[in-house]
């Protein structure tokens, strides 16, 4: 049944997620929301509201493993596996795009989680420093995407959807990402005292990549049609949101006492695959099948060690 919990949970969390993005899209359109704005800020956080919720979750209930583990780990599977399968499939073209601001942007909030994490539980004022840098980051996004005209001409959604469907979509996805938050952790939970393992453990590994998911679908279908590129912005983009959306919002709400294994070992992990990217972004490397499978390989290779 805990196996049953966990499949139900991911489920109704990628479907969740994904009607809250569609409704909520259409209905910024609806009230005359720029698209860009509505790109850069509401499809951001509905990407991420798997991750938003299960760690809410956790934390209220008292399992702060799951909930930091939820993100960091995120950010590590973001990198070594939604960059490493995509380039399995066909090469990302780093050198066709400038990441690099975004890139520090990102490199400096892992900086500032490992710093906040080393003085004690993270509480509220944790929380709003974090939150304030994500407020930085999306007034930046909006005042160089203004600067340079670009436009969101690919939104999940169009500005004519019926208001009943709007409602449909949203509170429909609010449900779903309710109750498949609730069952993955219960049954993610209970899998980790059936196995021995730490919640710790289960929130780095099964929480998190259950919770990536739609990033990995997505840059996976994009791989196939050639676009694989858009892999790289989308696993910059997201790593920057889980800490300051997330952790920001997470621990506003609810204080959470740091793993001493995420401290020790975890966030020197995220970091580490942080600055593997290092090549990608300024020296302009195009990362192909053997960069993928070196990615990857990465993966395995720390998923085994949790475990062992």
């Amino acid at each position: 049944m805990d196996l049953v919990y966990v499949a139900a949970g991911l489920v109704l969390l990628v479907f969740g997620g994904d009607a809250l993005v569609k409704g909520a899209v259409a209905l910024a359109l609806r009230l005359g929301i720029p698209a860009l704005i509505v790109g850069l800020t509401v499809v951001a956080f509905g990407t991420s509201a798997p991750e938003l919720i299960v760690s809410v979750q956790a934390a209220l209930n008292g399992q702060a493993g799951i909930a930091i583990g939820n993100v960091v780990g995120s950010n590590i599977v973001n990198i070594l596996v939604i960059l490493g399968l995509p380039a399995l499939i066909a090469t990302i073209h780093s050198s066709q795009i400038d990441t690099r601001r975004s890139y520090l942007v990102m490199l400096a909030t892992a900086v500032l989680f490992v710093i906040l994490s080393q003085f004690g539980p993270l509480t509220w004022w944790h929380g709003l420093i974090l939150l304030a840098g994500l407020g930085l980051s999306i007034w930046d996004n909006i005042r160089l995407a203004r600067a340079h005209r670009e436009t969101q001409d690919d939104l999940p959604a169009d500005d004519h959807m019926p208001v009943w469907k709007i409602a449909v979509f949203i509170i429909g996805g609010l449900i779903g990402l309710g109750f498949g938050a609730s069952f993955l952790v219960e049954g993610a939970t209970s899998i980790a005292r059936a196995l021995g393992v730490s919640e710790t453990v289960i929130g780095l590994t099964l929480v998190a990549i259950g919770t990536s998911l739609p990033e990995l679908v997505t840059s996976v279908v994009a791989a196939f049609r050639g676009q694989a590129d858009v892999a790289m912005g989308n696993v910059i983009g997201s790593n920057t949101f889980n800490i300051l959306a997330i952790l920001g919002i997470t621990g506003v709400i609810a204080p959470m006492e740091v793993p001493a294994q995420i401290l020790g070992f975890d966030n020197w992990v995220m970091l580490g695959v942080s600055l593997l990217l290092i090549p990608f972004v300024f020296l302009r490397q195009d990362i192909g099948k053997l960069a993928g499978i070196g990615l990857v390989g990465g993966y395995i290779a720390y998923a085994v060690a949790l475990v062992s």
